[in-house]
């Protein structure tokens, strides 16, 4: 008898975003020796039986969706590949970039590239099993495990289960302030109509990922230089995504401009240790009411937004209940229809991923040399900025479905990007 699993909120939510992005997420580690295919093999199989929703088929029944277990074969998602030199780039890019439908029999796929006594470790998801924070979770839970396997100490299987459900963020919660929350109805977000100035869309577009590395001193001087304003590495982030922005896109220096950037609702939860891999991210709007006579000004602007969503304590729940009401009281296809009218799809946004822990992703004493994570591939005329940081290195990166004309585009943001950090700085 077939296996089903429950189609949790934000499962549905991230299926819903179909029209707006490709749902995957990204992850690329680089190590100085070839990595030991057969334990890497043991261990994901482990960790796809503790987490069946990765070996599962989504089924949109137009009613109640769900997952559906499905059989697999490790080779499906373990791709190996020698690869030569200067291949290398190209082939971690057509890997990085590929699609996986929400009712193929798997959910994630991993590469090992092996080139000059070296490995690449790819790993691309479905949004819909996990976001950001948990797969940080999983890459450092696979690698332990691949250690603690490799050096004989333990059976590869320590990976939390548990529920997936979004309920978990008021579980911490006192019964007066369960109540408060489970009636925050109201999305306090609201839409923006200033978006990244690319190209129409085109059904010859292509999906890309562009990147821009800043160096641990540049990152030190940022922290330094935001401390110094009362402001953090996000806001000083934020700060010069607007700029650039304004003048990429020539806003009127008048407009306000919203900015959504990926809240992590674990926040709220106390210990997750009960919990499955899932989703537990939501939006804050952080909006400008004006460029600024200078990039200070914006930053004023931006620190004054962000701190009144840190002040609230349900920051990120609000608007929660109504999607869940939408989901239990009407059909699927009826959900969605109605969630698509009130629900607005930022079309900028920001998610600040953190700090990739060298020492948490080392495999058989080797610290990754390199790597960085990335959200989904978005779809014109969306775009996300995703940030991470590795030995205090700033990996910041776009997916974009385009062309080559929107390549220059936003390789020319991320130099606007560089001189308003330069001009926050002074």
């Amino acid at each position: 008898m077939e296996r089903k699993l429950n189609a949790e909120l934000w499962d549905k939510m991230h299926y819903l975003f179909r029209d707006f992005n490709d749902r995957m997420v990204h992850v690329e580690l680089h190590y100085d020796f070839e990595i030991n295919i057969e334990a890497l093999k043991t261990v994901l199989i482990c960790f796809f039986e503790k987490a069946p929703v990765l070996h599962s088929s989504f089924t949109d029944n137009k009613i109640h969706p769900y997952w559906t277990v499905k059989d697999y074969n490790i080779n499906d998602v373990l791709t190996i590949k020698e690869v030569a030199e200067e291949k290398l780039d190209e082939e971690i890019n057509k890997f990085l970039v590929q699609y996986i439908p929400p009712d193929a029999d798997i959910q994630m796929k991993v590469a090992v590239l092996n080139h000059g006594g070296k490995s690449v470790l790819l790993v691309v998801e479905n949004h819909m099993c996990m976001d950001g924070g948990d797969l940080k979770y999983f890459m450092k839970a696979l690698c332990k495990n691949y250690n603690d396997y490799v050096e004989g100490k333990a059976s590869p299987i320590d990976l939390r289960t548990g529920t997936r459900s979004y309920e978990a963020v008021y579980e911490d919660f006192t019964a007066g302030e369960r109540r408060m929350a489970k009636n925050l109805y109201k999305n306090v977000n609201t839409p923006d109509k200033h978006g990244f100035p690319l190209t129409p869309d085109n059904i010859r577009d292509s999906s890309f990922i562009a990147r821009r590395r800043l160096s641990a001193e540049k990152f030190d001087e940022i922290r330094a230089a935001g401390k110094k304003r009362g402001a953090t590495i996000n806001d000083m982030l934020l700060t010069a995504y607007f700029y650039a922005l304004y003048e990429l896109a020539q806003f009127n220096p008048e407009d306000s401009v919203s900015i959504s950037c990926a809240i992590d609702l674990r926040r709220h939860i106390k210990d997750n240790s009960d919990q499955g891999v899932t989703n537990q991210t939501a939006w804050m709007q952080c909006k400008v009411p004006r460029r600024g006579s200078d990039i200070f000004e914006t930053l004023e602007y931006v620190v004054r937004s962000s701190n009144q969503f840190k002040q609230d304590r349900f920051m990120g729940l609000h608007g929660l209940p109504l999607l869940s009401l939408g989901y239990k009281i009407m059909p699927h296809a009826a959900s969605e229809e109605i969630i698509k009218v009130g629900y607005a799809n930022p079309l900028l946004a920001m998610s600040n991923i953190g700090i990739l822990e060298v020492d948490k992703l080392a495999l058989e004493g080797h610290e990754p040399t390199d790597g960085f994570m990335s959200g989904a591939v978005k779809y014109k005329p969306y775009v996300l900025l995703s940030a991470t940081s590795m030995r205090k290195e700033l990996t910041l990166s776009m997916c974009v479905r385009g062309n080559d004309e929107d390549k220059k585009i936003v390789e020319h943001f991320f130099d606007l990007l560089e001189e308003s950090i330069e001009m926050l700085l002074k």
